[in-house]
């Protein structure tokens, strides 16, 4: 069964967070596809099986399978775009529709997905003093212009929105500890995040959730992200950009257009690359 390797929205010919994508005439077993998964080791494989004129499409991580993945789904619509020529692609999640664009550039594929529906919701006081704890954070360090929420689209995420750049990049936290809290709450990621401007943010994205330490590029999250601002009429402009991954040496660049629209789908897009072996 072959698997393709392709990076999604990488800076350029650089960076990014690699999927795998694999493209059947049928989908395996839930327990064959979380063994490639496994194998390929990215943060998510993404498998896809004709279905009518769309694709149903499943997520698995390392470790468990995610309703839904932006970066394997912008690798998804790359492939799906060397293979049948540019085009919008129906995709059916187990949870959700959606679609991806993808068009190719050069050495380049750009992509676009439509997110599912977005909403938010508070946190818990314990909740919010539990996921300080874990990284060693106090409320000091917190930009309560962007509260603390649970932020949703297509997944589940705490949102922790810094106050210094500084704060984000010394994240750490204990990955078992991690790991429990996150499966415990349901969240997919936790999404640390430090506003560099009203429409410029830096992120970082633990995803011990699905056995993988950090993401280097989250586009669910993004889009969580993006539908939360909204929600707290943030002067987003329209539009945000995401700087994640450089702290890890691996700089991803995401866009996310916002329609005005409360809960509606997010287009998150970026740039595709096809990894080498």
């Amino acid at each position: 069964m072959e698997v393709l390797r392709i990076a999604a929205f990488s800076d350029g010919d650089a960076g990014g967070n690699p999927a795998g994508v694999v493209i059947v005439n049928e989908l395996p077993t839930s327990t064959e596809m979380q063994g490639i998964a496994a194998e390929v080791g990215f943060s998510e494989t993404a498998f896809a099986a004709r279905a009518g004129s769309g694709w149903r499409v499943r997520y698995f991580s390392p470790a468990s399978e995610v309703p839904f993945c932006g970066h394997a789904t912008i690798a998804l619509g790359a492939a799906l775009a060397l293979r049948h020529g540019d085009g919008v692609f129906a995709l059916v999640l187990n949870q959700a529709e959606i679609t991806v664009e993808a068009w190719r550039t050069g050495d380049l594929v750009m992509a676009a997905l439509q997110s599912p529906p977005t909403r938010s919701a508070p946190v818990p006081a314990p909740l919010v003093s539990a996921a300080l704890d874990l990284f060693g954070y106090t409320d000091r360090d917190l930009d309560f212009r962007i509260p603390p929420a649970l932020i949703h689209a297509g997944a589940g995420h705490l949102l922790l929105m810094l106050d210094s750049r500084q704060a984000l990049a010394a994240m750490k936290y204990e990955f078992d500890a991690g790991r429990a809290l996150m499966i415990r709450e349901g969240w997919t990621t936790i999404l640390l995040g430090h506003a560099e401007t009203q429409q410029c943010f830096s992120t970082r994205n633990p995803f011990a959730y699905g056995g993988v330490y950090e993401d280097p590029a989250t586009g669910a999250a993004t889009a969580a992200l993006a539908g939360y601002l909204r929600d707290i009429r943030w002067p987003h402009a329209g539009a945000i950009e995401v700087v994640q991954g450089e702290d890890m040496g691996m700089r991803s660049y995401l866009r996310a257009d916002i329609t005005p629209n409360c809960g509606s789908s997010i287009r998150v897009s970026g740039t595709a690359r096809i990894m080498r072996s």
